[in-house]
């Protein structure tokens, strides 16, 4: 025990004469250190101290406290929180609607959550709080989340997915002294309710037909036994393995990424006339109308571009899958926008982390950053009733004995 510690426990014990007497003094002392970090939070968001001049004319200011009776493992403590005229204020250490004290750990992967790196946690709590905890501590801290992810990873799923979304976001990871580009997939499924949940996160440098039978099994080891319609990328190997594993499964290519690939390497001149004739073959009304369009854009580009007409027609059978399907349902899978929304936002909460150390420090941050975006995802997606029910008439047999709601 250091000297500053002896005496701060000597002065405590001072004025002690049972272990109630320390426990009274302990619950004390955590108010008191709870309701000056408060303070602390306030300077910090009004941006001058408590009795500065410099707040006058500010626009915001204190407006006394509430009180708040929080749960700890000492007993109930009431604290003073306190609250700036605008009501705007909202602290990070004990927030709004909280009634029970989060431990350090916490806090620590709750920041983490949020896309803040290990160095911005170390610097808040440092500047905030007075806390000092190394990046090393902290990233030991958000390690220990780990289980959970294994244990979210192998949870059991349903037994039908009407629709399930597959689709990537690439990462930078070091890997032997090296940073290269790994591939986080993800597999977003939408359940009989209309509601979407993320089945699972795979990284793998490449798309082997081995690495996808991987995959396709745990799905099927966790519960999955039929797919309706699988939506995805132009992914090397994937259609012959949910063929082997899913063989009811229907397939459907993303028109948006196959039109993107098409033009890739169509001159700049020509770009929007190509992607204005290839709207027309994917726009049509008919599977026939598509047929004939597709005729029409290889006559007028095939001898320029002849790659272009030469992929839609290796890809017809799965591009062309949504033409068997209404409006409603047409509109949901043409195009993988469903997972890329998500990779969107999955990129907004890891943005801050270029570079990760490892395959597991991926799994960690991508772990956390969905747990925070599928938080909101409470409402089943938009027209479900009407695509539920046009499904059914469509896959009859193999929504029996399903209940849908």
């Amino acid at each position: 025990m250091h000297e500053k510690e002896r005496e701060l426990v000597s002065l405590l014990a001072a004025g002690c004469k049972s272990i109630g007497d320390i426990q009274d003094l302990i619950k004390n002392l955590f108010k008191g250190t709870i309701e000056q970090m408060l303070e602390a939070e306030m300077d910090e968001h009004l941006g001058y101290e408590k009795h500065n001049p410099a707040g006058d004319g500010s626009g915001n200011s204190r407006n006394g406290y509430n009180k708040k009776t929080l749960k700890t493992e000492l007993g109930e403590t009431e604290i003073r929180v306190p609250r700036d005229r605008n009501g705007e204020f909202d602290p990070q250490l004990i927030s709004k609607y909280q009634t029970k004290t989060d431990d350090l750990e916490h806090r620590i992967i709750g920041m983490y959550a949020k896309g803040m790196t290990t160095r911005d946690i170390e610097d808040h709590l440092r500047d905030i709080y007075g806390v000092k905890a190394s990046s090393s501590l902290i990233s030991n801290i958000t390690d220990k989340i780990m289980p959970a992810v294994v244990e979210w990873q192998a949870r059991p799923l349903d037994s039908v997915y009407p629709i399930v979304f597959l689709d990537g976001i690439v990462f930078k990871v070091r890997h032997d002294g090296k940073v290269i580009n790994k591939c986080v997939y993800t597999v977003l499924g939408i359940n009989l309710d209309g509601h979407k949940d993320i089945l699972g996160i795979w990284i793998s440098e490449n798309e082997s037909a081995s690495f996808w039978l991987s995959v396709c099994n745990e799905l099927k080891n966790r519960g999955v036994n039929d797919i309706l319609i699988v939506c995805r990328d132009n992914l090397s190997s994937f259609s012959s393995v949910v063929e082997t594993v899913f063989p009811k499964s229907e397939q459907q290519l993303c028109v948006i990424h196959q039109i993107r690939n098409s033009t890739k390497y169509v001159s700049y001149k020509d770009r929007k006339l190509v992607t204005a004739d290839l709207k027309l073959v994917y726009g049509a009304t008919t599977l026939d109308e598509a047929e004939y369009r597709l005729e029409e854009f290889q006559e007028k580009w095939g001898k320029k571009y002849p790659q272009i007409a030469k992929s839609c027609y290796a890809n017809w059978p799965e591009l062309s899958t949504y033409f068997n399907y209404p409006e409603e349902v047409r509109r949901l899978i043409y195009t993988n926008n469903t997972v890329e929304g998500f990779h969107r936002m999955l990129r907004k909460l890891t943005k801050t982390k270029t570079i990760y150390p490892s395959d597991e420090a991926v799994k960690k941050s991508v772990y956390l950053a969905t747990q925070e975006v599928t938080k909101k995802w409470r409402m089943p997606i938009r027209d479900w009733g009407i695509i539920v029910g046009q499904l059914m008439i469509f896959f009859e047999d193999r929504f029996k004995g399903h209940n849908v709601s």
